[in-house]
């Protein structure tokens, strides 16, 4: 069986068919890469845009056209910043450490559907191979607290893994819902699951997306459940001893991690490509089920999202940590449980997605 497509198997019709993938997933790695870092570039600027206007400041509008170009300046200061590893550090696990951090965050896009027909790696396991993945960030930030030998990095590094944890058993709870709906674990099932008036999961299983988005707010460190970052009590957490571009990197994991959370939100929840208007059965309306508009629909659902990540830093103060685990263990796992118990019941009486 060839492993690309039949217009990319032509045009590499003179290299070995093992060759071909090579090459062909190589690009597609390429591309997919560059466009989620390019993505997180612009989150940056569009996040200071959001959060200005809703303090009614103006926010970043001098680099560039309409502050376009910032973004760009940050990571230009950024790289001609020294990076200092402390002297009493492991050195190879200090810089090892933001890259596991980012590593696991850009890998889980492999089993992403896209718009209709398009997965790098359309797996079956797709969503136990993307909460492998993202369980394995956590290690990048022990590795990290622990690496630059100061009680301050290691507290915090505690304290971000501790929560991380917490939550990550909350979101897997909320996904077998997802699954029990679906019956499939492949993305792209899921997805097609959703088709048709009210398809959406989101109108069955309105409490666990609300757990599921709220412990992936959590699972990115992103306020106002920072306190990792905490800066009045343990300096800058776990990240304290890093600089320059390494102390980037751990920001550019939050926000692809971000990206990734809102998309994989649409997805499980909200029919991912799918046009909302998806079997409404009305003549003018049926332009935008066209599959070309799958990743526009997509697209729009992750913005979305991405807003909300935002709004709730501009409006919520930062909890206690002792709230954070008590809304975690004791209000979200059995939360969960309930309502997989319901989902339970209504299986057996075939309402909802299982009336078919």
């Amino acid at each position: 069986m060839n492993l690309v497509p039949d217009f990319a198997a032509d045009l590499l019709s003179f290299l070995p068919a093992w060759i071909q993938a090579v090459v062909y997933y190589g690009v597609i790695a390429v591309v997919l890469f560059i466009s989620v870092i390019l993505c997180m570039a612009f989150l940056t600027l569009a996040e200071r845009r959001v959060i200005g206007s809703i303090q009614a400041r103006i926010g970043p509008n001098r680099v560039g056209p309409f502050g376009l170009l910032q973004p760009f300046a940050d990571v230009l200061k950024l790289l001609v910043k020294e990076i200092v590893i402390p002297s009493s550090s492991n050195k190879l696990l200090f810089m090892v450490a933001p890259l596991l951090a980012l590593i696991p965050a850009l890998c889980t896009w492999a089993v992403v559907p896209l718009w209709p027909g398009f997965t790098v790696a359309n797996i079956n396991a797709g969503l136990l191979y993307i909460l492998a993945l993202t369980s394995a960030g956590v290690y990048g930030v022990i590795l990290a607290g622990w690496a630059a030998n100061s009680k301050y990095a290691f507290l915090g590094a505690m304290r971000a893994a501790a929560q991380m944890v917490a939550y990550e058993i909350a979101m897997g709870f909320a996904l077998v819902g997802v699954v029990m709906a679906a019956g499939s674990l492949n993305l792209t099932d899921i997805i097609e699951a959703q088709r048709g008036v009210g398809g959406y999961f989101f109108w069955w299983m309105i409490p666990l997306f609300v757990v599921y988005f709220i412990s992936g707010i959590a699972e990115t460190n992103r306020a106002p459940f920072d306190v990792v970052e905490g800066e009045s009590e343990i300096v800058a957490g776990f990240h304290v001893e890093y600089s320059g571009m390494a102390f980037a990197v751990f920001f550019v994991a939050e926000y692809v991690n971000m990206i990734l959370i809102s998309a994989l939100a649409s997805i499980f929840f909200f029919g991912g490509w799918l046009s909302p208007f998806e079997g409404w059965g009305v003549s003018w309306l049926e332009w935008t089920t066209h599959p070309a508009l799958g990743f526009v629909w997509l697209f729009l659902k992750i913005c979305f999202f991405l807003f909300c990540f935002l709004w709730f830093r501009a409006t919520f103060p930062r909890y206690r940590y002792d709230q954070i685990m008590r809304l975690g263990w004791k209000v979200f796992i059995p939360v969960t449980l309930v309502w997989i118990a319901v989902e339970m019941l209504l299986a057996y009486y075939k309402i909802g997605p299982w009336a078919a």
